[in-house]
């Protein structure tokens, strides 16, 4: 019987890579993770399709008092995306929403310093572009990493996580052009409860990983 939860980050992305082996070797494809929890499961899936990794930045806007709870999410290229229900529902004013855009702009725009460094940011045009995190719940931060990497024109936009809830795995098939969901449990309640190991991930790791991946795959394969 398959085990339901994983041992940590990087178990994860090797088993979600075995899903994806369609897709190893092939000199268009790019693996993008969501810092920071989806690099170490980006790494895993890099690694073993032979693709170069880099990360896709994006920020979800949390309820003021219930930071879990997302309105909506930001990313790189000025993409925002509102839950209106959520927003209407908890009637959160506009000098909030801006509010929480505003610092979470702000700590969008460290990490894209602390990560990149002076490395310009992946060319996906005409590429197979996998976007990478450690689950999906609500979805929020996923859907702003996918219509800001829409814009960039990639040729496939392919959706992978280890865990997530099964309607928001639903619903992404209907936006990308592939969607690679490991485990649909039903109820889900939260992605940490699907990890043993769900401590969060450092800036230090996210760093090392990059520049780990970026290494191997620059370095030329040794013949036998």
């Amino acid at each position: 019987m398959m085990r339901e939860t994983f041992r940590d980050r990087r178990e994860a992305g090797r088993d979600l890579a075995d899903r994806m082996t369609g897709l190893a070797g092939r000199p268009d494809v790019l693996v993008l993770a969501l810092p920071r929890g989806g690099v170490p499961v980006g790494y895993e899936v890099a690694r073993k399709l032979g693709a170069p990794l880099d990360v896709f930045l994006v920020r979800k806007l949390g309820v003021p008092g219930q930071p879990e709870l997302a309105f909506g999410a930001i990313a790189s290229g000025g993409v925002r995306l509102l839950n209106r229900d959520v927003v209407q529902g908890l009637r959160i004013p506009p000098e909030e929403v801006e509010a929480v855009a505003a610092e979470e702009g702000e700590e969008l725009a460290r990490r894209e310093r602390a990560y990149r460094d002076d490395r310009p940011p992946p060319d996906v045009r005409g590429k197979t572009a996998i976007l990478v995190d450690d689950g999906l719940a609500t979805g929020a931060s996923m859907r702003a990493a996918v219509a800001a990497l829409r814009g960039l024109d990639p040729a496939r936009i392919v959706v992978a996580v280890p865990v997530a809830a099964p309607s928001v795995c639903e619903a992404f098939r209907r936006i990308v052009d592939e969607v690679v969901c490991a485990r649909t449990p039903d109820p889900f309640h939260a992605v940490g409860l699907w990890y043993h190991d769900f401590s969060q991930t450092s800036d230090a790791e996210v760093r090392e990983l990059l520049d780990r991946a970026a290494s191997e795959h620059e370095a030329p394969s040794i013949p036998n």
